[in-house]
């Protein structure tokens, strides 16, 4: 069996911290989801995929990718999209960021 590059543990954080942002931050009708596969957190709302997170050990310095409908892939190069100011490296930032991306 594998190693997992995202521990149990690790998981269970951010699993939490996704959570917590739903419940503080959301109304009843928005939630986000994380679905973590290998080193990437994809953060979906309401099943839409807004960004990829890239973990590299450590849950203060993930790489930010926001999903582009237009291209249908995750773009770690796009620096110009509604929310941008809101990430920094962390979980809570993607996830501020990623409610602003396709808001309108």
């Amino acid at each position: 069996m594998a190693k997992k590059i995202i521990s149990d543990e690790i998981r269970e954080v951010i699993i939490k911290n996704v959570e917590n942002f739903n419940k503080n931050e959301l109304s009843q009708y928005q939630s986000f989801k994380a679905e973590i596969k290998g080193k990437f957190i994809y953060l979906k709302l309401n099943g839409e995929p807004r960004c990829r997170l890239e973990y590299n050990g450590d849950l203060h310095n993930l790489k930010f990718a926001v999903y582009k409908y237009s291209s249908s892939r995750y773009d770690p190069k796009e620096y110009f999209f509604p929310g941008i100011g809101y990430v920094d490296g962390t979980l809570k930032g993607a996830l501020k960021a990623s409610l602003e991306v396709y808001s309108s």
